[in-house]
């Protein structure tokens, strides 16, 4: 090798050395940056408070939702999922529609190109897919019908970028020309700094290598890029780069390099300045010391209290209730903290005895009724459980158990408090307890502001001692204690009213049942409670009549009344409201019996309605239907003008039906049932409040008032139960009627309707067009209905006596006694209608025949048919020797039927005109009694000269006198004297 070239390598070695070192050392530092940054971006868990926050601007924000939008949409046309399509899409046009963002494109140049572009792609995908007929019959329904919407709506929703997207489509490659143009020229700059930077050397060959190199990869930048936007169809991470290119490219000068794409040439080795954003770290020890100084604040606190509670006297507790109370009701104090100072002193005033206990229990009690802040909110179930045993703790210590004698047992008295006291007292030193009053008042010589700054020494006149105005309370309190009678010591003054007190409590136990899920096990935990809700109830009216308080007393018996007569026995023994020797009957007798002779007029009819209702649970039926009738509540009700009283009338009478159909008495429970059961029973029960269309034109104060007026659920009538109830009784009546209307001899009378609404179902049930099996009750009485009109009384019965309604009645043994009462009165009904229905078929009829069709005994038929024959719904006789019924073919021609319609009709226009002669004349309550003797005895339409007579009942004959009653005729009587 020659010296030259000898000389070339070495100083191309050393160069090359050098320029290795340079190499390792500006990689070192990369190194050292990187792993710098590395560890400030992944920091441990405990500075994670201090992590970088690189802030964006507005654009930043709104072309990286665009893009972020565009991404998601193009990963679903993957997949083809077109519900994400179709809400990503519906998303981006809001975002790009909006206002700010509208504002935001504008400033920065307008739509941006690469949104042009993705719309542009997306009309043409959504179009293509819709095309594809045999895609589009493979998708899911939902899919299809996204699909649908967006190749419906994407014209019109694209019609705003009409001109931008023509455009595009004249000139795609016009803006990413320019973008790859400034993409090579800044290749082209970054390869010339590049080759400047590391030619340290004077070789050629090195600079001719960098030129190479540097051309080499500017041509192979050019031609993958020249490639890449010569294809129509690129891959969704290529069109990712595009828009971000165009976005770049179009951005503003004072854009933040970061938030765009990378960028390249002279402003790739620019210095950028980042804001960061570090959160002050906070001091540990500082906060450790707060806590201790804050336990121990509490500790010494603590201390304070027991040696409060070691120096505690009586008269201290007196003078910081009455602080406590002068406080309440005050802006800004916090009333559950009053509560608990109070019980706290309760709890402490135990050991004073009970003319210190009593009357701070009364006051923690009216504290916590304060925590109710409206009529619509209740107390909780811990707020009310504590109140409850305060409550109990007074009514324990009035009524104790250990002291026999009555005259030793405590009782209250009502103490009267000055309000100025209150107000005074709250502003009181314990320097100074009259300061304030003695300067209002202006006793002394010294003027008010002398009397407030005058230091007042207290003696004790004893000892001639100085006192505090805690230990001269107190010794007065004792004094006056001591010259107290033994009598008068038994005597506790309070503020406040026990019986407003358990009222009160009571109704809060109400309305937290409401409020309560009846679902859930709350409810239960809460129903557990009722037991000792009417143990406090029994306590203090033990209290009220000791102390000869009769009003008060009726009241507790009315609360107690209310908890135990909706209950059967069979649940009342579980939960103890009544002994062995005293059964629930005596009981509730003796607490009624009680307000009838000492309650208002309110609380006696509210007493009589649970009595009656009471009855009527325990299936004593007549008992209650005397005490209703004998009261007069049906007349009276409507005058009560009390809602609640009316909803407990609603539920009474209701309660007597259900009990009338359980002991067989269909005609009865009817009565009772009709009136309810035909319009909104849940409305009329206070079971349910009405909503929708249905609830009428209701302001909000009465829909929030229907909302308190409603009853726990665990007092509810079961809706299926009291329905079923109502059209099987209506059933067993309307059904022989109808067969009895639709029959020709009988159609000529008018029928009396017993039930509408059980005809308008039927008629319902018969215009339909299938008729399936019976799923609810309804339906199988329906079906019970058609069966007992076409004489099948089994299938009848065995639709009715399989209902599950049945289950839910209380006592043992009452769904077989129901079944067995329901069989009964479907066969001597069935019997009835296929009377009614077939007799126009039959000569005769065998009395054995009978028996068999319906398996009743012979006395049982001969009793109905006799009945039907005796009050002219059957024309027919018995034939004794051959022991038939012999039917008798009347049936009247249409001359005799518009006759008789005709008599009826003048009948009634005579009865009416005389009617309203009686009235003008004034007469009308004079005759109005004796109508129908008048009507029989005197002249004009007597029994003597004929025409017709005034009876209910109507029939046909021919009499010797005309158109007499006892003669015959076709006069309004039952009389026949001899067939037409």
């Amino acid at each position: 090798m020659s010296r030259f070239w000898a000389a070339q390598s070495s100083s191309s070695d050393s160069d090359g050395s050098s320029s290795d070192d340079s190499s390792l050392a500006s990689s070192d530092d990369d190194k050292n940056r990187g792993t710098a940054n590395r560890w400030v971006e992944f920091s441990d868990s405990d500075e994670s408070e201090e992590e970088e926050r690189v802030a964006k601007s507005a654009k930043d924000r709104t072309f990286e939702s665009l893009t972020n939008g565009i991404t998601k949409i193009k990963n679903a046309m993957k997949i083809h999922d077109y519900n994400t399509i179709q809400s990503t899409y519906q998303s981006l046009l809001q975002t790009v529609s909006s206002t700010k963002a509208k504002a935001i494109i504008q400033a920065n140049g307008g739509v941006p190109r690469f949104f042009v572009k993705f719309i542009c792609n997306f009309e043409v995908y959504i179009a293509e897919r819709k095309k594809d007929k045999p895609a589009f019959k493979k998708l899911s329904p939902s899919q299809g019908r996204a699909l649908n919407r967006m190749a419906l709506n994407v014209k019109k929703e694209l019609k705003v970028y009409e001109k931008l997207m023509k455009e595009y489509r004249a000139n795609p490659d016009a803006a990413l020309s320019g973008e790859e143009s400034g993409a090579d020229e800044s290749d082209d700059e970054a390869s010339v700094a590049s080759s400047s930077s590391s030619s340290s050397s004077d070789s050629d060959d090195d600079s001719d290598a960098s030129s190479k190199s540097s051309k080499s990869s500017s041509s192979s930048s050019s031609s993958s890029s020249s490639s890449s936007s010569s294809s129509k169809s690129s891959a969704a991470s290529d069109d990712d780069e595009e828009w971000e290119h165009s976005s770049s490219s179009s951005s503003s000068s004072d854009e933040d390099p970061q938030a765009g794409t990378e960028l390249k040439g002279r402003a790739r080795w620019l210095k950028r300045t980042v804001e960061v954003n570090v959160k002050v770290k906070k001091d540990k020890e500082n906060r450790n010391k707060d806590k201790r100084d804050k336990v121990a604040k509490g500790v010494e606190e603590k201390k304070e209290d027991v040696e409060e509670e070691a120096e505690l006297t009586a008269a201290i507790l007196d003078r910081k209730c009455n602080e406590l109370v002068s406080s309440r009701g005050r802006k800004g104090t916090d009333t559950k903290a009053i509560l608990a100072k109070l019980e706290k002193l309760s709890k402490l005033a135990v050991q004073f005895g009970p003319r210190i206990e009593v009357p701070i229990l009364m006051h923690v009690i009216t504290a916590q009724f304060d925590l109710v802040r409206n009529l619509d909110d209740c107390m909780e179930a811990e707020p009310w459980k504590a109140c409850m045993e305060q409550l109990d703790r007074v009514a324990s210590i009035l009524e104790d158990e250990n002291v026999t004698d009555d005259s030793k047992k405590y009782r209250l008295s009502n103490e009267i408090i000055d309000a100025n006291d209150l107000m005074i007292g709250n502003v009181l030193t314990n320097a100074g307890a009259n300061k304030m009053k003695d300067a209002a008042a202006g006793i002394g010589d010294l003027g008010a502001l002398d009397t407030l700054t005058a230091k007042k020494e207290l003696i004790n006149p004893h000892t001639s001692e100085v006192e505090t105005a805690d230990d001269r309370a107190e010794r007065l309190r004792v004094e006056k204690e001591a010259g107290m009678t033994e009598e008068q010591l038994l005597v506790i003054p309070v503020v406040g009213s026990l019986s407003l007190f358990v009222t009160r409590l009571d109704n809060e136990y109400y309305k937290g049942l409401k409020r309560t899920s009846p679902h859930s096990i709350d409810y239960v935990h809460r129903l557990r409670d009722e037991a000792k809700v009417v143990g406090l109830l029994t306590k203090v009216r033990q209290y009220f009549m000791r102390v000869d308080s009769k009003d008060e007393a009726s009241e507790m018996s009315l609360l107690k009344v209310e908890h135990i007569y909706y209950c059967h026995d069979s649940i009342a023994k579980q939960l103890q409201f009544f002994t062995e020797d005293i059964g629930s009957e005596k009981l509730v007798s003796d607490l009624c019996t009680f307000v009838y002779q000492h309650g208002t007029d309110r609380s006696k009819t509210r007493a009589m309605m649970c009595q009656i209702y009471h009855h009527a649970l325990h299936d004593r039926f007549l008992e209650a239907r005397d005490l209703l009738l004998m009261s007069h509540l049906q007349d009276n009700i409507a005058n009560v003008g009390d809602v609640s009283t009316m909803i407990l009338f609603n539920r009474m009478m209701v309660n007597l039906g259900l009990a009338a159909f359980r002991l067989g008495k269909i005609w009865d429970a009817h009565q009772c049932l009709s009136d309810i059961c035909s319009g909104r029973v849940r409305e009329l029960l206070a079971q349910g409040v009405t909503t929708g269309r249905y609830a009428g034109d209701k302001s909000i104060e009465e829909e929030k008032a229907e909302k308190r007026r409603q009853i726990p659920y665990h007092q509810h009538i079961n809706i299926d139960l009291l329905e079923a109830c109502h059209l099987i009784s209506a059933m067993l009546l309307e059904v022989p009627n109808m067969a009895a209307a639709g029959d020709g001899a009988a159609s000529s009378r008018k029928r009396r309707i017993f039930s509408r609404q059980f005809r308008k179902h039927v008629e319902s049930f018969r215009r339909q067009v299938f008729a399936g099996p019976p799923e609810q009750t309804r339906d199988y009485i329906m079906s019970a209905a058609e069966a007992l009109m076409n004489g099948d009384w089994k299938k009848c019965a065995d639709f009715l006596c399989n209902l599950e309604v049945w289950k839910l009645l209380p006592g043992d043994n009452v769904t077989e006694q129901i079944n067995k009462m329901l069989v009964e009165k479907i066969k001597l009904e069935g019997l009835r209608t296929y009377l009614f229905k077939y007799s126009a078929h039959y000569d005769s009829l065998s009395h054995g025949q009978l028996c068999g069709m319906f398996e009743l005994s012979k006395n049982e038929v001969h009793s109905v048919v006799s009945k039907m024959m005796f009050n002219g719904d059957l024309h027919a006789s018995w034939d004794q020797p051959t022991d038939t019924i012999v039917l008798k073919k009347i049936e009247p021609s249409t001359l005799q039927r518009l006759a008789l319609q005709f008599a009826e009709k003048a009948a009634n226009l005579v009865e009416s005109n005389e009617r309203l002669l009686d009235t003008k004349s004034g007469r009308y309550a004079m005759r109005d009694d004796g109508w129908k003797n008048d009507n029989q005895n005197r002249g004009g339409q007597s029994q003597r000269r004929g025409g017709y007579t005034r009876n209910a009942q109507g029939g046909r004959g021919r009499g010797r006198g005309g158109r007499g009653r006892d003669g015959g005729g076709r006069g309004r009587g039952r009389g026949r004297g001899r067939s037409w």
